[in-house]
This record gives C-alpha cells, sequence and structure tokens, in this order.
C-alpha cells in the first residue's frame, strides 16, 4: 500500500518546489488538494487527479493537513490569515506545515494564531533546491511540539530524505536561515574562485576537477560550480529568493543585536545582480558580477 494511502492533504504554493512536492505526495497515494495564485499549474496538477480549491480556506476545509510553499513571508500571512486565509476554516486539531522560507518572529506568531484555532503548526524549511525537490531528497528542518512532528513525519520521508527535529516552533527556521548564509556564502567563494582562475589563464572546468575531493570541496562546488562553468543559470533557486533569505539571516542578527558583515556583504553582491536584471536566473548567477 502507498505510504500516505486514505492521507488527504493540502497544497498551497505550486512553484519551482512546490509542483514537484506536491507530485511525490500524490505518487505516494495521498489525495491531494491543491490552490495556486496562477492557475496554469492546478489544471496542469488537476489532470493528474489532484483535487482544485478556489482559496485556501477552501484546501483547509477540506483537507487534515495543509503545507504551504510560498515565496515569502507576506504570502504565508495572506494565506494563513487574509481573507479566505487557512485559518478561517482549519478543521479541528488541523495541522499547517509552512515548507517555505519564513522570517523567525512571524513564524511564531503564526503558529500562535493557529494554536488558538486548535490546530498545530510546524515550521519545515527545506534545502536541495527543485533538485531534491523533483527526486524527493530534501533535507527538512523541523521546529514543532512532538507530537505535531510525530503526525507530520511520514510525510516527510515523502519529500525528503533526512529530517531533524530542530527544536519549537521557530527553530526550523532559525536552522534555514543558517543554511542560507551558508549557501550563500559558499556560491560567493565559488564565483570569486573560478572567476579567478580564468582571470589568470586556466580552465576553471578543470580548476573545478581539480579542487573535488579535496578541503575545497562542496555541494555548491559540484552543482552551482558546473553550473558557472557551463553559463547554465536556468532557476532551481532564484536570485531574489537568496538574496530575500540573506537579509532575512540579517534582520534576525540584529534583533539578537549582532551583524553578520560578510552575510551584508553577500546580500549587496545579490543586488548588483538583481539590478543588472538577473534577479529570476538561478542563485549561482551571483558569477555574473564577476564574470560582467
Amino acid at each position: 500500500m502507498p505510504a500516505l494511502s486514505g492521507r488527504t492533504i493540502g497544497f498551497i504554493g505550486l512553484g519551482l518546489m512546490g509542483r514537484p512536492m506536491a507530485l511525490n505526495l500524490h505518487a505516494a497515494g495521498a489525495h491531494m488538494v491543491i490552490h495556486n495564485r496562477s492557475q496554469g499549474v492546478v489544471e496542469e496538477l488537476a489532470a493528474f487527479g489532484m483535487d482544485a480549491a478556489p482559496t485556501p480556506a477552501a484546501v483547509a476545509k477540506r483537507a487534515e493537513t495543509v503545507i504551504i510553499m510560498v515565496p515569502d513571508t507576506p504570502s504565508v500571512e495572506t494565506v494563513l490569515l487574509g481573507e479566505h486565509g487557512v485559518v478561517s476554516e482549519l478543521q479541528p486539531d488541523g495541522l499547517v506545515i509552512d515548507m517555505g522560507t519564513t522570517m523567525v518572529g512571524e513564524t511564531r506568531r503564526f503558529a500562535e494564531c493557529v494554536v488558538a484555532t486548535g490546530g498545530a503548526y510546524v515550521d519545515a524549511p527545506v534545502s536541495g533546491g527543485t533538485i531534491g525537490a523533483q527526486s524527493g531528497t530534501l533535507t527538512i528542518m523541523a521546529g514543532g511540539a512532538d507530537d505535531a512532528i510525530a503526525r507530520i513525519m511520514p510525510v516527510f520521508e515523502v519529500l525528503g530524505q533526512r529530517t531533524t527535529h530542530v527544536g519549537g516552533v521557530g527553530t526550523g527556521q532559525v536552522a534555514k536561515a543558517a543554511n542560507q548564509v551558508i549557501v550563500g556564502l559558499n556560491i560567493g567563494a565559488v564565483a570569486e574562485a573560478l572567476t579567478l582562475a580564468k582571470r589568470a589563464g586556466a580552465d576553471p572546468a578543470r580548476v573545478r576537477e581539480a579542487l573535488k575531493g579535496g578541503f575545497a570541496d562542496s555541494r555548491i562546488l559540484e552543482v552551482h560550480g558546473q553550473r558557472m562553468v557551463d553559463g547554465n543559470f536556468a532557476p532551481g533557486g532564484k536570485c531574489v529568493t537568496q538574496r530575500k533569505d540573506m537579509n532575512q539571516a540579517l534582520e534576525l542578527a540584529a534583533s539578537l543585536g549582532f551583524d553578520l558583515p560578510a552575510t551584508r556583504l553577500n546580500r549587496d553582491l545579490y543586488d548588483k545582480v538583481i539590478a543588472a536584471g538577473h534577479g529570476d536566473l538561478d542563485h549561482a548567477a551571483l558569477f555574473k558580477v564577476f564574470e560582467d
């Protein structure tokens, strides 16, 4: 029997990440109730047998578990608390899972609103990009109560290869902020290193190969380094999203009374990429700051 047979799951946000995640849950036997701001992808997935819902509230009315995968914190607030939002029709003991990258303080406020209606809230941002979303190998960083995590774990096992329960609500987003700092700074390091190689007369592709297996090796060098070598920046994670995440990390640090100087520089470099018109390219397109 499929892992999620008999379970109804609502999914709101069917973009680069959400669409393949919803498909994986459907393939695992879940009855999917879906909603998205633009309707093209909804019509596409409805052809696979998923049920379309006109509003987030309609999703919550029909699904005991609601997953939200939208681009930013204001979008999460609209989906949850806006007109026809999830909270207005959440089932008794309903479970809301935010799998996007959302501000920590707002995450805790959203959780309070859900709990006030009798529901449970888990923040479970992911790492792994569209590759991980498609293959069901995401890394999931979860914050929430033990019982809520236990209820959602079968879903996480379909979507990811590694789930860590970090702590209470909000700690998943803390872990994701740390993740994005490391990702952003590593993309910057690989971009600088390969630019240095090229300017110094070495083949960047061969330099990348020479670095593999040593201390400089990383998933960023493997995936994003290849994108830089190939000049292929079809979006997995967009520059505008990486910039937003770096800024959220800076805001979190500021709220705690300190600064992240390297993160600030990286955020500013992404501003240059976006200003040059490359915001919708893959975040590896930070390379273009140096290339240009």
